[in-house]
């Protein structure tokens, strides 16, 4: 469900999968060092690496650490049987960075995740925060800033930028959640507007989204149903992409009008959310939105 998503914090028990991969390592000691209660790790090669246990498969180590959530850092033709194995293993959160994921393995593990009432994030995600508490994935320390604003993201990089300069004015973010760029994922704008509607941490949503797809009409139609009263605003990028070239992401595409920048301006503008195609001029907005005493509420978000 996806009300185990914002529950992860300091004290969930976190497994990485393919712990003993360069990356692995590497993303295993920097989330660590944030504050992720990183448990242990999987991999074909078993054993222990810088104080950390490493199991053969999930099972052994659900069994021996309680993990709640995993970060899957394996290649793109391996992520749905590494995620099928955390789901079975009873991983209530899964997280796959991988580009490249065939959309075919992305549709059954989809309809898997479904049916476990498990949360996937992914495929090519950078993943997720609560920045000061927890953070799963690879999302730049820089750019986290505790705060108000729930930052939902297509683009990894563009996102990263957007969350710098938050910090820079001295805002931040109570939550961040990539849900990456494919035409097939986990968890879609969309899913997350009614939870959000209910955190009490949001005063309102950055939305990152771009040219292509319909997920940000999805969200706009989802902004309505269920009568969203929190700010809303949303940056989409490719203002200055060519029809007929292929660019960014997989799920990048537009069909006929659907998926343009003037039908996800039209849909958002027309649910209440205020768009922008200038990174400055969302962070200025989201800064005249904030109270004088965001400082202090950073500060409390940081230790809560």
């Amino acid at each position: 469900m996806i009300s185990d998503l914002f529950a992860i914090g300091r004290d969930t028990p976190v497994i990485i999968q393919g712990v003993t991969g360069r990356m692995g390592r590497r993303h295993a000691a920097l989330m660590r060092a944030y504050g992720t209660r990183i448990v242990g790790g999987t991999s074909a090669r078993p054993g222990g690496i810088e104080d950390m246990p490493v199991f053969g498969d999930c099972r052994a180590a659900v069994a021996a650490t309680g993990a709640q959530a995993s970060v899957v850092m394996v290649p793109p033709e391996d992520v749905l049987a590494a995620a099928v194995e955390a789901i079975a293993a009873g991983i209530r959160v899964v997280v796959t960075i991988a580009e490249g994921v065939p959309v075919h393995d992305a549709l059954k593990l989809k309809a898997i995740a479904a049916a476990a009432g498990a949360v996937w994030i992914g495929p090519s995600t950078p993943g997720m925060a609560r920045p000061g508490v927890v953070k799963l994935g690879f999302l730049p320390d820089i750019a986290l800033r505790p705060g108000d604003w729930a930052l939902l993201t297509k683009s990894g990089t563009l996102s990263y930028e957007v969350g710098y300069r938050l910090a820079a004015r001295d805002l931040g973010q109570s939550i961040w959640i990539g849900v990456g760029g494919d035409v097939v994922k986990g968890v879609r704008f969309a899913d997350l507007v009614e939870p959000l509607a209910q955190h009490a941490s949001s005063r309102g949503i950055l939305l990152v989204g771009e040219v292509g797809g319909t997920e940000e009409e999805e969200f706009a139609d989802a902004l309505i149903r269920h009568r969203f009263q929190k700010p809303v605003l949303a940056l989409l990028a490719g203002r200055e992409s060519k029809q007929g070239v292929a660019m960014g992401h997989a799920g990048a595409l537009t069909f006929g009008e659907t998926g343009t920048l003037r039908s996800k301006r039209e849909r958002l503008e027309a649910a209440g959310a205020e768009v922008f195609f200038s990174l400055d001029a969302l962070v200025a907005r989201a800064a005249a939105l904030s109270p004088s005493s965001n400082h202090d509420q950073s500060k409390e978000h940081a230790h809560g």
